[in-house]
């Protein structure tokens, strides 16, 4: 590759994997961790023992002037992006290759990052992960792989929130594969409220904080975490949901249960982004995070249509009430922050809710002026798609 500009030392490329038993000279310093062109070719990565590696970790995980970690991967699409990490060995556990140790911590940081989007955008998009842990051996990120030994208390913080989000995305994980899963179709959300439960129990100080009280959220990647944690009780409750109406031995009252506590989530996740201040409005977050709000108003609202007739009786709903509570914090939100973590679910749902709203008003009280919604009480909730295509589920095809 060409020399750097200023005379700086020619860069290489990460390399590929490489036997313990192999000896290769460790990486210049100029050498930058940075992402592979959308060709796919690998240009450079950041020194391993550049002496301003220090881990600060705002999301999945970022260097301390806040380049996230996935961004070295994030020229190239999702599947490029993972065939290019297995080519370089990042797949492999290097702790006994002879290697620098921070150039093995820093392969353990990336794949781990790049494990935590996989499967979240897996989540938001409605398709199968790349990642599977049959081809993968890389220990569990530990604070000493992320952080130097002088660190300070505020990045031993961050690190271990890190790795509290790998091991809840390790759970989110197990679901997805009950998902796509289309030879096996019986669920077993017993394993998943188990593990999700040891997750929870293996929490200890900041991290336990966070996910029993909701506190301690100023903590950079805090509110990611707490955010991750509530999409992850929504998706239980939207599991066992979907499993009840294909089971004919549900009654309805069982169903009924089972919505109320995805209600009570989708409640929790308001209250969560009602409380949110502008210093965590403007921190870091994980964009595949954006997917929990259309997804919860997908939940809410189409619970009510299927069971309402009319525009009156749907805007009555507690389903309907929480659906436009949520359109007006992220209005606000996007109005006075610039946050834009719910543009996805205004685009989606803020329509809806505005013609529903727009049919209470007095000067529509007009019988040529009302919708009904008899037509759309029917019992195949994906009809509904055909009527409101911004209610798609992007799971809708795998349930």
């Amino acid at each position: 590759m060409a020399a750097e500009n200023g005379g700086r030392a020619e860069r290489q490329p990460l390399r590929p994997p490489h036997r313990s038993s192999e000896r290769l000279a460790p990486l210049s310093d100029s050498v930058r961790y940075r992402e592979f062109s959308v060709s796919g070719e690998p240009t450079a990565l950041h020194s391993a023992d550049d002496e301003n590696l220090n881990l600060h970790i705002v999301g999945p995980a970022a260097t301390d002037d806040s380049r996230v970690l996935t961004d070295y991967l994030a020229g190239v699409p999702g599947a490029p992006r993972v065939s290019i990490a297995h080519s370089l060995g990042l797949n492999h556990n290097p702790l006994d290759w002879n290697i620098p140790k921070q150039e093995k911590y820093l392969r353990i940081k990336i794949w781990w990052a790049l494990f935590v989007q996989d499967k979240w955008t897996s989540l938001a998009h409605g398709t199968p992960a790349r990642i599977t842990q049959r081809q993968q051996n890389v220990p569990l990120p530990t604070i000493q792989h992320l952080c130097r030994p002088d660190s300070t208390q505020s990045q031993l913080q961050v690190a271990s929130i890190f790795t509290a989000l790998v091991g809840l995305t390790a759970v989110l994980d197990l679901s997805l594969g009950q998902i796509y899963n289309i030879e096996e179709h019986e669920s077993n959300i017993a394993q998943i409220e188990s593990a999700l439960q040891e997750w929870i129990e293996s929490l200890v100080g900041t991290n336990r904080q966070i996910i029993m009280h909701a506190t301690k959220l100023d903590v950079p990647g805090a509110c990611n975490l707490r955010l991750a944690y509530l999409s992850m009780k929504l998706l239980m409750q939207r599991i066992q949901l979907e499993a009840a109406r294909q089971d004919p031995g549900s009654s309805d009252e069982y169903k009924l249960n089972v919505f109320l506590k995805g209600r009570q989530v989708a409640e929790e996740i308001l209250i969560f982004t009602q409380n949110l201040r502008p210093s965590q409005l403007n921190d870091f977050w994980l964009s595949v995070g954006a997917f929990v709000y259309p997804t919860t108003l997908n939940f809410l609202l189409r619970h009510a249509l299927e069971t309402e007739h009319s525009p009156m009786g749907l805007a009555q709903t507690s389903s309907f009430q929480l659906a436009r509570q949520f359109v007006d914090v992220l209005r606000v939100h996007k109005e006075k922050h610039s946050w834009d973590m719910g543009d996805v679910c205004l685009a989606q749902h803020a329509e809806i809710v505005e013609k529903v709203l727009a049919n209470l008003a007095p000067e529509n009280h007009g019988a040529d002026n009302i919708f009904d919604l008899q037509d759309f009480a029917i019992p195949d909730a994906s009809i509904l798609d055909d009527f409101f295509p911004s209610l798609w589920d992007p799971l809708q095809n795998v349930w």
